[in-house]
């Protein structure tokens, strides 16, 4: 063949290729929608659960994003025809009995394209928007205040039926569970830019544990009910004027009033309130930390998506490609050898430019596939090489240069 003929038989497949992604593509675009869903569950899985949620800046961006999810969906679905039509093109320069792989080829190497994106989807996908989008000091400070405010609504729940010794119990084991995870301390409120959120979490607590007094105590210790309430509103109103100390001072004389509710009970009451602060300390402390929000755009996220599937898709498809390669001639196994340890840096600086963060797993998740899929690479090459110096004796089969 010409160089002309050549030509015009790699644009006869490009177009074969690009009529087939424009066909699947259009199909994938009724289902655009769910597919993008599914594409972007790691990415909500890692936010917080009450920001689960992506924004889009202009009008037109939901409409580009579905569009190019069925193009890429389109490209996806493409593969075993972009595959047939490179084994098309090289053949010709292949042995009559290599050509027979036609069809192993193009079903390796599109379940290799599958397990590529499959490996990325479930094993580095989630590990990476965690890394990303998650301050691991703030992630555990929220999940133990979340524990914590769930005994504490426990023990509030135990001296709202009467059971004031039970809810003194579990409050004080929260209590020590939150100073020996550093979660919370008693004492006076730090003058911090969160101040303002601890005191504001003070006073919610002490609403609930007031409702819960109501409650477990009755008619009796109304009175002295109404006093701490009254307690609590000129806390409010402290508050409401940035006076934090005085805000915090009326809360504590609330608190010290309402222990006076139940004599025998004291120190249950006294505890309770002692937790509730710990947990208005803590929750001001998460917000100190966590005071940066992601706000995540759905064209970013789609982009960065699918280049991390598509980029583990040809990945995995290396050790085919070097085998296609060493059937033609073009490479042999050992010139791959010889040059392994360049390969590896080459596979390493690729894994650390294609991976969005620094971290030594997600890396490791691109850089080990892509060393491990170069070696398998090398072996298929020094296969065939053994095979087809074992024909060539036998048959006196010469490589014919058709291509």
């Amino acid at each position: 063949m010409s160089l002309s003929e050549h030509l015009t038989e790699l644009r006869s497949r490009l177009l074969k290729c690009t009529a087939a992604v424009l066909v699947l593509g259009a199909v994938a675009l009724v289902f655009a929608k769910p597919i993008f869903g599914i594409l972007m569950k790691p990415v909500l899985d890692a936010l917080p659960p009450e920001g689960r949620a992506l924004v889009y800046t202009s009008g037109i961006e939901e409409i580009n994003v579905l569009m190019k999810v069925g193009v890429y969906c389109g490209i996806f679905l493409t593969t075993p025809v972009i595959l047939w039509q490179i084994w098309g093109f090289v053949s010709p320069g292949l042995y009559p009995e290599e050509r027979r792989y036609a069809g192993p080829f193009v079903m390796m190497g599109t379940l290799a394209f599958l397990v590529g994106a499959l490996f990325c989807y479930f094993a580095v996908l989630p590990s990476m928007f965690k890394f990303l989008l998650n301050e691991e000091e703030s992630t555990a400070l929220s999940e133990r205040l979340d524990v914590g405010r769930l005994r504490a609504d426990d023990a509030l729940r135990f001296l709202r039926v009467g059971d004031a010794e039970r809810a003194g119990k579990l409050a004080l084991e929260t209590s020590k569970a939150l100073k020996a995870e550093g979660v919370g301390q008693t004492g006076e409120a730090t003058r911090t830019p969160s101040e303002r959120v601890e005191l504001e979490a003070r006073l919610d607590g002490m609403g609930r544990l007031l409702d819960a007094s109501v409650d477990g105590f009755g008619a009796p210790a109304r009175s002295v009910l109404r006093q701490a309430v009254e307690k609590r509103a000129e806390a409010v109103e402290a508050y409401a004027k940035e006076d934090y100390a005085g805000a915090a001072k009326a809360m504590d004389e609330g608190a010290s009033l309402l222990a006076g509710v139940a004599p025998t009970r004291t120190e249950e009451l006294a505890g309770l309130w002692r937790l509730e602060k710990e947990l208005a300390l803590g929750k001001a402390r998460y917000v100190a930390e966590a005071w940066t929000r992601p706000m995540l755009t759905m064209g970013e996220q789609l982009s960065l998506v699918l280049l991390l599937i598509l980029s583990f898709g040809i990945i995995f498809e290396l050790p085919l490609v070097m085998a296609l390669l060493g059937l033609v001639g073009v490479v042999r196994a050992g010139w791959l050898m010889k040059y392994q340890r360049h390969a590896f840096v080459v596979c390493l600086i690729a894994a650390a430019i294609l991976t969005p963060t620094g971290d030594v797993v997600n890396l490791s998740l691109m850089a080990g596939p892509m060393l491990l899929c170069y070696e398998l690479g090398v072996l298929a090459v020094w296969l065939i090489e053994r095979r087809r110096s074992k024909q060539e004796p036998q048959t006196g089969i010469t490589p014919t240069p058709g291509a």
